[in-house]
């Protein structure tokens, strides 16, 4: 068996810089043991005085989109020329059949997993909106304790609801293709609205005329938006991973909001509601989890849900009938 750490041992490590530890934590925060997570959290309140010192990105995209290569581009770029501590939480799809998860960001990243300046932590989405995992936020407080200056959080794609990791970072990055087609119309809108930027990637190759004329429709299709409360009007740039043309100026836009809603106050005015936002999300979950692992609401619920299944009671009924339970 592994050893078990003691608090003052992950926190310690943790302040160090140990990545062994710092992956133990995550780790731990991960689990659903009860006394896994009674240990994670006298953990994270140990290092949260030293967390909050990070710049946050959410980066999502369609698939295919090159949203991995991409971010070993920029991440490369951060710890090569800026001198800065990148951590990439990579949130990998998990199979609703068989709860399994490639976590191939690693494979897929190898030049900026080697690098001794990143971090790149892949976990499973489970079941979680958005592909964030539950945990995702309680590791980016770890890696920010850790001394990671820069976070990186990828998600699984455009396609389900990207609220979750929107309600977790500063800036909001969308990677888009040139010449994707009318078929994302459905699906852009309210992704794009949360965009701070839009990318648009593979740029090379002979597809640099086709990104240039998505770029100026993007562009434009942003400006009928309402200006976002951060007053920051979202740009639209044009990149490639592969020769690294555009990529510079990606990290140089962030910056620039950072710099702009430090200024503003706006950038602690959101890290403040984020707080309150996961506080109420904790509450949530943490009120179904004890739900369902009632044994009287575990005795009742597959009567309950064969009713429910056959038409004999309405769900919101059934429902009524557990939580008065």
């Amino acid at each position: 068996m592994a050893k078990r750490f003691s608090v003052s041992e992950y926190t310690d490590g943790i302040l160090a810089g140990n990545r062994v530890l710092l992956s133990r934590a995550i780790t731990l925060v991960e689990s659903t043991l009860p006394s896994d997570q009674a240990l994670a959290q006298q953990v994270l309140d140990a290092v949260l005085p030293y967390a909050g010192r990070s710049v946050r990105v959410g980066i999502t995209g369609v698939p295919g989109v090159g949203k991995s290569t991409f971010i070993e581009a920029l991440g490369l770029h951060l710890v090569r020329e800026q001198g800065h501590r990148l951590a990439v939480l990579a949130v990998d799809p998990t199979s609703q059949r068989s709860g399994g998860s490639i976590l191939g960001d690693k494979t897929r990243m190898n030049q900026l997993a080697a690098h001794p300046q990143a971090y790149i932590r892949p976990s499973p989405a489970g079941r979680s909106l958005g592909g964030v995992t539950r945990s995702t936020r309680e590791a980016l407080v770890l890696c920010e304790a850790a001394g990671h200056d820069v976070i990186f959080v990828e998600t699984v794609g455009v396609g389900q609801s990207e609220t979750a990791v929107h309600g977790m970072v500063d800036f909001f990055l969308l990677l888009m293709l040139a010449g994707a087609g009318d078929e994302l119309q459905g699906i852009k809108k309210g992704i794009m609205e949360m965009a701070d930027a839009v990318t648009i990637t593979k740029a090379d190759g002979g597809n640099e005329q086709a990104a240039r004329r998505a770029r100026v429709e993007y562009q434009n299709a942003l400006h009928l938006f309402p200006l976002a409360p951060s007053q920051w009007s979202p740009v639209v740039t044009v990149s490639s991973a592969l020769t690294g043309a555009g990529v510079p100026a990606v990290w140089q836009l962030i910056e620039q909001y950072v710099q702009q809603t430090q200024e503003s106050g706006y950038f602690q005015r959101r890290r403040q509601e984020q707080n309150l936002h996961w506080l109420h999300e904790t509450i949530r979950e943490t009120l179904e989890t004890r739900f369902y692992a009632r044994p009287d609401i575990a005795a009742r619920l597959p009567e309950i849900r064969e009713q429910v299944m056959n038409g004999r009671k309405s769900a919101f009924g059934a429902a009524e009938e557990l939580l008065g339970q």
